[in-house]
């Protein structure tokens, strides 16, 4: 049975083996974990403010994860939503339980929007997105405060 618990440090090692790994081999994206110091301040970078952080646990082993950064003003960038192949798709109902969790959250800090930044490869994340409300958005009409990853080129919204 799948749960989704906000990150603790117990949970440290697991999220980036899940996350790299399906960047680089997956995705064929050139970045290391070095190369993401949100990943090794998960508490610092995501759980202050607004924001929050969540793992989806299959018998303790993190198969997905979730981010929520405060970014001001009422908005929230989503970040860092990935899910192990062998859990995804509508069957597992991983990627719809931590979208569900954070934009539950995101209601009871009455946040009103939640801003995303993904790749053109991940065209099964663009679908989900989209088909759970999401707007694509023009990159000059996001707030300065979003941040923008290098990788970054396709950008949703959703108001609250």
């Amino acid at each position: 049975m799948i749960t989704v618990v906000p990150f603790e440090s117990a949970h440290a090692a697991g999220v980036p083996a899940l996350i790299v790994p399906i960047q680089q081999a997956e995705f064929g994206i050139a970045v290391t974990l070095a190369d993401q110091p949100d990943l090794l301040d998960i508490p610092g970078f995501y759980q202050s403010g607004r924001g929050n952080f969540w793992v989806a646990l299959d018998q303790g082993q993190v198969v997905g994860t979730i981010g929520l950064r405060d970014i001001g003003e009422g908005r929230a960038a989503l970040r860092k939503m990935f899910v192990a192949a062998s859990h995804r798709g509508r069957e597992h109902g991983v990627a719809a339980a931590l979208l569900d969790t954070l934009l539950a959250w995101a209601r009871t800090q009455g946040l009103q929007e939640v801003l995303l930044g993904t790749t053109d490869r991940f065209l099964a994340a663009h679908r989900f997105y989209e088909k759970n409300g999401f707007e694509v958005v023009p990159r000059d009409n996001l707030p300065p405060s979003f941040p923008v990853m290098a990788v970054d080129s396709r950008f949703y919204r959703l108001t609250i």
